[in-house]
């Protein structure tokens, strides 16, 4: 009886071992403690990602950070579906990911360069630089100074005005970083020795330069705008008051739409601007709870503590999924309005 007793236990101990092998919970990876793991699909992006988590770069960047990765991951995983189809013989589409994935890094001080500032963010700054009214650009500064002084604005108009000169600073910022990816492309067409291979990269040179000289019209378009409300006011015909949309609007305005595409589209970018807005408040809702997690982590309560970053950590989660979305909107928005004005221009 004890023996038969024995058999049954081995048998059941077996069966517990075999079933266990190939159970959901051992073929799941498991997620290191304290480590994001496989946040994204391509391992490059994970090194990047944690890197920015080591250097603990604000809640705000982080998310932003986070956002850009992402769209990089999308991009990347569809120029591979491309490159095994054959559609990118120039290779152009590669060098367009490399050049932005380059300035991702250059963006947020993670290409291990110290003497370079990495880009602030679009809409949020923090409470100590709200009061410093300083845009690294001395035509900026004075004519903010001047528009600060000139007693036309309200101060919601004020704060909008800000994220206005605020986002011109960044778009100068990475225009001067797309500018050394290109300079660092012509040393290395200097060097080419092959002239089929010349002749590929002469093209590439020539798309990047034109991109240059179309970021270049925009940049002053968008500081003759500055300049126009900084002494005139806002004007009550303004659309929008969100820098990114205006942006995409002026834009729309330049590619010869038909008037019905015009009205549609400035539907689209209303409901894009709340979008806009939204994220905005999300981003500052994330900066109070990083600041109020701070505070709770030094008078060392620990429940409170736990509580805290708990409702931290899903605000994060939902600001980098919002900030993605935003974005990835963005960048339809943009494509629809350059395919539709590339469309009109060549009829």
């Amino acid at each position: 009886m004890k023996m038969l007793f024995m058999v049954v236990l081995i048998s059941y101990l077996g069966l517990g071992v075999a079933g266990s092998k190939y159970s959901r919970d051992v073929n799941e990876p498991k997620p290191t403690e304290g480590k994001n793991i496989g946040e994204f699909r391509i391992a490059r992006l994970n090194q990047v990602w944690e890197k920015a988590l080591r250097m603990q770069l604000p809640p705000v960047k982080q998310a932003e950070l986070h956002s850009d990765l992402k769209i990089q991951e999308k991009d990347e995983l569809q120029w591979k579906k491309w490159k095994a189809e054959g559609l990118d013989d120039t290779g152009d589409k590669e060098t367009k990911l490399r050049r932005n994935f380059n300035v991702i890094l250059t963006k947020y001080g993670l290409d291990g360069k110290k003497d370079l500032k990495p880009l602030e963010t679009n809409y949020l700054q923090n409470h100590e630089s709200n009061d410093v009214d300083t845009f690294d650009d001395p035509r900026l500064d004075k004519l903010w100074n001047k528009a600060k002084s000139s007693g036309k604005f309200t101060t919601e108009e004020l704060q909008s005005l800000r994220r206005e000169f605020q986002h011109h600073r960044d778009k100068i910022q990475e225009y001067n970083l797309v500018m050394d990816a290109v300079s660092r492309t012509e040393e290395i067409h200097k060097n080419v020795v092959s002239p089929l291979e010349g002749d590929a990269k002469e093209h590439l040179l020539h798309e990047k330069h034109a991109d240059l000289k179309e970021k270049m019209r925009n940049l002053n378009q968008g500081f003759d705008r500055l300049r126009k409300i900084s002494h005139q006011g806002f004007g009550e015909d303004g659309d929008f008051k969100e820098p990114r949309v205006i942006e995409l609007w002026d834009m729309a305005q330049r590619a010869n739409l038909t008037d019905g595409e015009l009205d549609s589209l400035k539907e689209e970018l209303k409901h894009f601007e709340i979008k806009v807005e939204k994220h905005q408040h999300y981003q500052e809702q994330l900066d109070l709870s990083h600041q109020k997690l701070k505070h709770v982590e030094a008078l060392g309560d620990e429940e409170h503590i736990k509580r805290n970053k708990e409702k931290y950590d899903s605000l994060a989660s939902k600001t980098r999924e919002m900030s993605y979305k935003m974005k990835k909107h963005m960048q339809d928005l943009t494509s629809k309005i350059t395919r539709n004005g590339l469309h009109h221009n060549e009829l």
